[in-house]
């Protein structure tokens, strides 16, 4: 197959600011380009969609190699975002899409687009080729990825052979300053290093129509009703200030008369036994302003199925408003209860189908949490972007500790990383099982 031309119309493929960016990348006027940006800024689409699959037939004795921190997350991601911009671009004919292994390939040339997860190290070394060399890396949710020595060594396993190279970093800024991809960004900025160029763009630089108006009210809303998390979300400034996941937990008395108002009530239970616990939450949403109550728990370690049952169902230690007539007035009252109803929803962790089955022999209503590539992540932003999240500490002493003591992990030089740590986090797995719907839509 001949090498093929491409007429680009630009201003139908980015937006204005990307113009001179294009050039810069084509002029190889820098090695690395660094993007932070906040939702809707159309970043990894330029890089992804329409740079890389250019540069590739630009340049025919380059490869390129997509990193994302985890290889579950690649096919979904990074791998579609190129896919869908060679079909964009009408290019589709010139390419070979490979799903095992995930890989691109240019017809024409057999130059290779290569996508890894640096989860598994040991690819990174074992990369081989047909020819050429790997003169183009992408570094997708930058944050994720251990921090700058990580990419620095695998850099040094690719960056190598050839005799020019682009390093293209996005990233969605995260909330603390001290974020080492934050800092990173900074210390570019900063101190002007001449081979990188940052480029900041927020979803005010698109036009609207690409966008769509559902994504503009939603972001309209966000800042109306959040200021912060629309500053962080939508505009990609960091506006926290450590290393705590969630800055916007607030303690506060719950007494059984506000309880009482609770219309949106929610169930999240994470299973354990042993060394983990159960922890059971009950919350109240309240969606228009965005704030979440929690106002129940339950914890506790080698309790069987049935134990857990017999406490949640049967046993009388929660408050219960109901109504009744004395003297032919109305009048409420509150009478202890159990903590669940047998028509109320559970929403369980689904990796345990056997205590989910064993719970709805005993006639519960419950359901497994759909999960799912990146739903812990995602769920946790979507409870960082609240603007409250109250929290009876009294009533939920365990929940409490584990949401303020939650702390995003730190690399060997101390620096903080966007990866909430797999550990003390039974209370905030129970509520974002509890909460999916609100964060998590089919097929996302």
């Amino acid at each position: 197959m001949a090498n093929i031309s491409v007429d680009l119309d630009v201003s139908k493929l980015w937006i204005k600011k990307f113009d001179v960016v294009f050039q810069d990348i084509m002029q190889h006027k820098h090695t690395h380009y660094d993007f932070p940006g906040g939702r809707g800024s159309t970043k990894s689409s330029f890089i992804g969609g329409r740079t890389i699959p250019l540069l590739l037939i630009a340049n025919p004795n380059c490869h390129a190699v997509v990193y994302r921190r985890f290889g579950n997350t690649l096919k979904t991601s990074v791998y579609a975002q190129i896919q869908w911009g060679i079909y964009d671009l009408g290019l589709q004919d010139y390419f070979i899409f490979h799903s095992n292994p995930l890989e691109i390939i240019y017809r024409t040339t057999g130059q290779k687009i290569l996508f890894l997860g640096m989860d598994d190290p040991g690819k990174v070394k074992s990369i081989k080729l047909p020819f050429g060399y790997i003169g183009i890396t992408w570094w997708e949710e930058l944050d994720q990825f251990e921090g700058e020595a990580q990419i620095r060594k695998a850099q040094q396993s690719t960056m190598r052979g050839g005799p020019i190279y682009w390093n293209f970093m996005s990233y969605n800024p995260p909330i603390s300053v001290n974020n080492w991809a934050n800092e990173f960004t900074e210390d570019c900025e900063r101190n002007r290093k001449d081979d990188t160029l940052v480029v900041r763009t927020t979803y005010l630089d698109v036009p609207q129509e690409w966008l769509g108006q559902q994504f503009i009210e939603e972001a309209e809303y966000l800042q109306q009703t959040n200021p912060r998390a629309y500053e962080n979300e939508y505009m990609g400034i960091p506006v926290g200030t450590g290393g705590n996941v969630f800055d916007n937990v607030e303690h506060m008395d719950m007494p059984d008369s506000l309880i009482a108002t609770f219309d949106r009530i929610y169930n999240g239970l994470d299973w354990g036994f042993a060394n983990d616990p159960n922890h059971f939450v009950k919350v109240h949403f309240d969606s228009a302003r965005q704030d979440l109550y929690i106002f129940a728990e339950h914890r506790a370690t080698h309790e069987t199925n049935i134990q857990l049952f017999e406490f949640l169902y049967k046993e009388n230690h929660f408050k219960k408003r109901v109504w009744k007539i004395v003297d032919g007035q109305e009048m409420v009252e509150f009478i202890d209860a159990p903590l669940m109803e047998m028509n109320e929803l559970i929403t369980a962790d689904s990796a345990d189908p056997k205590s989910i089955a064993d719970f709805k022999a005993y006639g519960c209503f419950m359901r497994g949490a759909e999960k799912g590539p990146e739903s812990v992540r995602y769920g946790i932003k979507w409870l960082q972007s609240l603007r409250h999240i109250y929290i009876d500490k009294h009533r939920c002493p365990d929940t409490y500790d584990e949401f303020i003591k939650y702390e995003f992990e730190r690399d060997k030089e101390g620096k903080i990383i966007s990866v909430p740590p797999d550990k003390n986090n039974h209370s905030v797995d129970s509520i974002r099982y509890a909460l999916e719907r609100y964060y998590k839509h089919k097929g996302q």
